[in-house]
């Protein structure tokens, strides 16, 4: 009977250390659709399409194990919450690829033309919401409730930011016909991170639920 507790708890540690391995090739995939927009970068645009099928992997794999994790140690309490929680947990990161390829795919629309705009507020949403995946895993890990509250609260910013961002934009557009395909594109990028941050959240409130039990909306 230990044997088989100390078993599960390791194959437990196991399924966070895949997290924590997909969540790091969603970070980078973040970072670099980014990088492809600001440097015109159609092949890194591209790696990050081609690495959606990697995530989607993940998420597959993941979600597997919990099942077989479930079914065979029958876990209760805080265990079981915790092993429902990352199968979740992967989607919201599933789902973070899929803006990430999003942005990879605007980023391909507007192939070399230059920016209507100087945008160096993209790369500053991206660094936030980026700073906040890697942390909200974090907590999750080290089931860090205060933590993942604060780090909720930063989602603030990165909505404000998107609001600035397309309100400068149709200021942009609405002065120049011509801009509105490009503008409409950088909208969108700028939602689509807006997004990833929304998801970084959602890992926050899983975090609170899987320590308490009990859900609660943070922000």
């Amino acid at each position: 009977m230990i044997d088989s507790r100390k078993n599960f708890h390791t194959e437990l540690k196991d399924l966070e250390n895949e997290m924590l391995k997909m969540g790091s090739v969603v970070r980078e995939s973040i970072s670099q659709s980014i990088e492809a927009l600001m440097n015109k970068d159609l092949e890194l645009a591209d790696q990050v399409i081609e690495d959606d099928d990697i995530i989607d992997d993940y998420e597959l794999d993941i979600e597997e194990k919990c099942t077989r994790l479930i079914a065979l140690q029958q876990p209760v309490a805080i265990d079981l919450r915790k092993i429902i929680v990352i199968s979740k947990l992967v989607t919201d990161l599933e789902r973070i690829g899929d803006n990430a390829s999003n942005i990879a795919h605007r980023v391909k629309d507007i192939g070399d033309q230059p920016l209507i705009k100087e945008m160096q507020d993209l790369p500053g949403m991206r660094d936030i919401v980026v700073q906040q995946l890697r942390e909200s895993l974090e907590a999750f890990v080290d089931m860090d409730i205060e933590k993942a509250k604060e780090i909720a609260l930063r989602d603030k910013e990165v909505n404000r930011l998107d609001k600035q961002i397309s309100s400068e934009l149709l200021n942009v557009m609405e002065k120049d016909s011509s801009t509105i395909e490009q503008g409409a594109s950088l909208m969108f990028i700028s939602r689509f991170l807006e997004r990833i941050g929304d998801h970084s959240t959602n890992i926050c409130e899983r975090t609170v639920y899987m320590k308490t039990g009990e859900w609660t909306e943070l922000e």
